[in-house]
């Protein structure tokens, strides 16, 4: 019997880059990318469910990771997605503090056609930074 490893091969994963004039746009495009992965068409996403969260890091890019790792958890245990945020950013003792209104509605196959499901926020090529135009995130997704 033998196998063999390649380097550089994945189909269980999917990349996208987000880009922000502010924190907050940085942020909130990133939730919708986050949410357009996982379903067609997220304008049918009604803003009938109401949850909100606030998380803490020691730097933007982990409150980022953190903050997206929460809506994958809500959509796991609640079966959750959104269309809606409202997103307030804090730097607060040298650390980092996103506070988060969000808005959409259960899961159902029969009136949303789902694309993947996103397992997990990776820190594979996960990065933050500011450029003359505002703020851009790389961030991978395990599906």
């Amino acid at each position: 019997m033998a196998y063999k490893f390649f380097e550089d091969v994945s189909i269980a994963d999917v990349e996208f880059e987000a880009t922000g004039k502010t924190l907050k746009e940085l942020f909130e495009s990133s939730a919708h990318a986050l949410t357009d992965v996982q379903i067609k068409d997220s304008r049918k996403l009604k803003p009938i469910e109401r949850y909100y969260f606030e998380k803490e890091a020691e730097n933007i890019e982990m409150l980022l990771f953190n903050f997206l790792s929460e809506l994958v958890l809500v959509k796991d245990a609640e079966q959750l997605l959104f269309s809606k945020f409202n997103i307030e950013i804090l730097p607060i003792n040298g650390k980092w503090k996103v506070k988060c209104e969000c808005f959409g509605e259960k899961i159902d196959p029969e009136k949303h056609e789902l694309l993947v499901d996103v397992k997990a926020v990776t820190m594979h090529k996960f990065k933050i930074e500011e450029t003359k135009n505002g703020w851009k995130a790389r961030v991978v997704l395990d599906i």
